[in-house]
């Protein structure tokens, strides 16, 4: 890996895409977000009440919350995995905290929103395969899914469920040329040999039922967070023969997307901004608003609003508003915050250094103190310990994430310290930053390389887990 440099979320400006025709506001999707997450929201509520119960849930602690809840165990322990996975909850030393999000959850629909894109890049972690599954198989068919994902989104209605496998199957063969396997049956042709004339296509018939098996649970699987629902195709006529037939081929099945997955899957394809804003009007705005107006900026542009923006208020205020923009759930305006401290310069050194016990700004206060005296913007992040860069980059990977294009998330291991990927994944688990788990399921979801990808979903089932 290269040397480590401060790394940056690209907010280079152009005009966002507009959503197709007929996606609701982004009012209505937050309350059909919250709406499906009523549990899971439930269940954070009742661990802040619990003041630092154990993280990983017990059977104890299960049937308390199933008892105050008038929920199951089961339905509680569902939503106790939503509620990390979203960050509604964090788990932290050893026990458990209302996350970030949680606060912001019934004001902030762009928080909301973002939860729940978090909780469908982790629809494999929220609804496990079949333990009976086999791991590769489990591997490819995630692999797979975003592909699956889009052609629901590009076909704007239902999608035959065949036409799904059939897909599958193909994205799969792909995936196994690349990795120069040899596909099941790809010996058809030669000359058998002894007593094993029928092992080929009795291989290539377990190997279909496989993946039909493992399509069926991950679109039950995305159905459960809300990303799509599936259901019988409409009949045109009354039963018959060929009815009957196509029922005992299961083709009477068709998928098609949520209003939330729909968004969801349009986001990713257009590669946008979600939280982007127009910066006209920054002036007049309070400080998060201004920053997130500014997120399209390139630094020059940005640096004369910020200025602008001083200019028309107190410089003491000013300061209090930008550190407490920082302090909130959104990565790329902590970054933007430290970023309009430095436009103030001398005035806001006070309060830089006393912020630097909090744990979500240390980092970036002790960059912002460097460069104040001195350091050169490079040399910046000696400054910081090794752990301390760890969560820095978790940090801005977890911007890059929300508001970024894929290939620069992709690009982003280039900027980190570890000198391997299986180092950074070591370090990246042991450092506790809260959204952890998202950052590297969207790193697996985005990097082109399946054996980097798999591993690092690997790490990202461990750190949810709470496995080794």
């Amino acid at each position: 890996m290269a040397t480590a440099r401060r790394p940056a979320v690209n907010r280079g400006s152009r005009p966002a895409p507009r959503p197709p025709e007929g996606t609701p506001p982004p009012a209505e999707l937050a309350r059909q977000a919250r709406a499906g997450l009523t549990g899971a929201v439930a269940v954070a509520h009742w661990a802040a009440a619990e003041h630092g119960d154990p993280g990983a849930l017990s059977d104890e602690a299960a049937a308390r919350a199933a008892a105050a809840l008038g929920l199951s165990e089961r339905e509680v322990r569902t939503d106790w995995d939503r509620a990390r996975l979203i960050g509604l909850i964090e788990h932290h030393a050893g026990t458990t905290r209302p996350g970030w999000r949680l606060q912001a959850w019934d004001r902030d629909d762009s928080a909301v929103l973002r939860g729940w894109v978090a909780l469908l890049d982790a629809w494999s972690l929220a609804c496990p395969a079949p333990a009976t599954a086999e791991p590769t198989a489990v591997a490819e068919v995630v692999e797979a899914v975003p592909q699956l994902l889009s052609l629901l989104q590009l076909s704007a209605g239902t999608v035959q469920i065949s036409a799904l496998l059939d897909m599958l199957r193909q994205r799969v063969a792909e995936l196994r040329t690349e990795r120069c396997e040899v596909p099941q049956g790809a010996t058809e042709g030669r000359e058998p040999t002894e007593g094993a004339g029928s092992s080929a296509p009795a291989d290539a018939a377990g190997d279909a039922a496989t993946l039909e098996g493992l399509l069926d649970w991950a679109l039950d699987a995305l159905s459960s967070v809300g990303a799509l629902t599936v259901r019988e195709e409409p009949r045109d006529g009354l039963n018959g023969p060929e009815n009957a037939a196509d029922d005992a081929k299961g083709d009477r099945r068709e998928a098609v997307l949520t209003a939330l997955g729909n968004w969801a899957v349009w986001v990713k394809l257009e590669q946008i901004c979600v939280a982007a804003q127009s910066p006209a009007g920054n002036i007049e705005q309070p400080a998060a608003d201004m920053l997130r107006g500014c997120a399209g900026l390139t630094p020059g542009p940005a640096r004369a609003e910020y200025r602008a923006w001083l200019a028309a208020r107190p410089v003491g205020s000013a300061v209090t508003e930008l550190i407490d923009a920082a302090r909130g759930d959104d990565a790329l305006l902590r970054g933007l915050a430290f970023e309009a401290l430095r436009v103030v310069g001398a005035p806001a050194e006070p309060a830089v250094r006393a912020v630097v016990g909090e744990s979500c700004l240390r980092p970036y206060a002790l960059l912002w103190l460097a460069e104040h005296e001195g350091a050169d913007p490079d040399e910046a992040l000696d400054a910081l310990t090794r752990e301390e860069a760890t969560w820095l980059w978790v940090d801005t990977a977890a911007a890059i994430s929300d508001h970024g294009e894929s290939p620069l998330l992709v690009r982003h291991l280039e900027s980190a310290v570890q000198g391997t990927v299986p180092a950074l994944l070591e370090e990246v688990r042991a450092v506790g930053h809260p959204r952890t788990v998202q950052v590297l399921v969207a790193l697996a979801a985005a990097h082109p390389d399946p054996a980097l990808a798999k591993a690092v979903r690997r790490a990202a089932f461990q750190v949810h887990t709470g496995g080794a």
